[in-house]
């Protein structure tokens, strides 16, 4: 008989259908926040009336923006816009973009709480897994400034308590782990998404896939986390063409972010990830490989690995969901990810078969790799992965 629990993080509300210029101004109310600190993606800040719309509905509330975040969140520019925030005395964190933003307002936070100002000074916090895939997680006082998230992309961080941050000296993604780092509140307004290029909107929404695929073929899966990942993955079955068909059409885009919502419940129901997630985190982090890609060019070759080893035939589940049933699932994830016209191979990303066993290497002090269906005990195993992807 299974047992364990379903951790909820301090994720109170999640507004979906609402523009956000007007919902963030009542978060903000909500929370009682009078000096509101914006973290948003460059490209919008550029294209300028969505960050002014939201700007405006902010009224005296607004405090300050920063919108230099990398991709990958690497520790220096987490530095530097915490550095914005404590500047402007922001008594609230709100981002407008993607994952890297979203990350890096976890991170925020945490910085703020803790005085960080230095990039050493993240060391004490980051989790550890050694090669073995034993993970340690520091004890420190968690975050409690709000913060609310207005996605424009799919990897659906905002709702979760980790953050992956990037250490500029050794090149390698870094997980923090506090109930405090989770968001607030959650703003869907799928109008906001139209800016986003469609390459990141697609990607990310194959990234939410994977989240989908990896909980339902978890050994650790269970009722509650099945219901969520299997409609979740439902909705980007139908969903995701619908928006490459029709880049305006903002119920596809609905659907879309309703998806990546549900993707994310087995992280609240303790369902831990496998090999596709874990060598993505590597392929990101070290290699400089698009968040989304990553999952783009591991999940099949990580389905046709752990087939073998596919316990109560929890594989055809995914075909089912994504009206294929019978069909290998590892073949409906490479046409359906193929047909979205995303990459489909680790050299079309930039990653060389030299380079293989150094990402091995890495994958092994990631958490995710160790709690894959099919276990992996050595590097050797997932170069096997890496050289199916190839």
């Amino acid at each position: 008989m299974l047992s364990g629990a379903i951790t909820f993080s301090r994720l109170a509300k999640v507004t979906y259908g609402e523009a956000a210029a007007t919902a963030l101004p009542a978060a903000a109310e909500r929370a009682g926040a009078s000096r509101v600190f914006i973290m948003a993606s460059q490209s919008l800040v550029e294209r300028g009336p969505e960050i002014s719309a939201i700007r405006e509905g902010l009224g005296q509330r607004y405090a300050g923006m920063y919108s230099g975040m990398p991709s990958h969140t690497p520790r220096d520019a987490v530095l530097a816009a915490a550095h914005g925030a404590r500047e402007a005395g922001a008594d609230m964190i709100a981002t407008v973009g993607g994952g890297s933003i979203t990350d890096g307002a976890k991170a925020v936070t945490l910085a703020l709480e803790h005085n960080l100002t230095e990039i050493p000074d993240f060391d004490p916090y980051i989790m550890q897994t050694a090669a073995d895939g034993t993970t340690s997680s520091p004890k420190y006082r968690s975050p409690n400034i709000p913060l609310v998230c207005c996605p424009t992309t799919l990897s659906a961080g905002e709702y979760n308590p980790l953050a992956g941050v990037s250490d500029p000296r050794i090149g390698v993604k870094q997980a923090i782990r506090s109930l405090g780092c989770a968001p607030s509140e959650v703003i869907l307004d799928p109008a906001l998404t139209l800016a986003t290029p469609e390459w990141l909107w697609l990607s990310t929404g194959v990234r939410a896939v994977d989240h989908c695929v990896e909980a339902i073929c978890s050994r650790f899966a269970n009722a509650y986390s099945d219901a969520q990942s299997l409609h979740g993955l439902a909705l980007f079955a139908e969903a995701l063409p619908r928006v490459m068909r029709d880049a305006s059409d903002v119920a596809a885009r609905m659907d879309c972010q309703m998806g990546a919502w549900l993707s994310m419940a087995s992280t609240q129901a303790g369902v831990p990830k496998g090999a596709s997630h874990a060598i993505g985190h590597i392929l990101g982090g070290s290699f400089g490989v698009a968040h989304g890609h990553t999952s783009c060019v591991t999940l099949p070759a990580v389905m046709r690995w752990n087939k073998p080893a596919d316990h109560g035939n929890r594989q055809n589940l995914v075909s089912i969901a994504m009206g294929a049933p019978g069909r290998n699932a590892a073949d409906v994830l490479h046409d359906f990810i193929e047909g979205l016209g995303m990459p489909r191979s680790l050299s079309a990303v930039g990653v060389t078969p030299d380079q293989f066993e150094r990402a091995a290497e890495l994958s092994m002090h990631d958490r995710w790799t160790h709690t894959n269906p099919r276990p992996i005990t050595s590097a050797d195993q997932v170069v096997d992965i890496l050289k199916l992807a190839a």
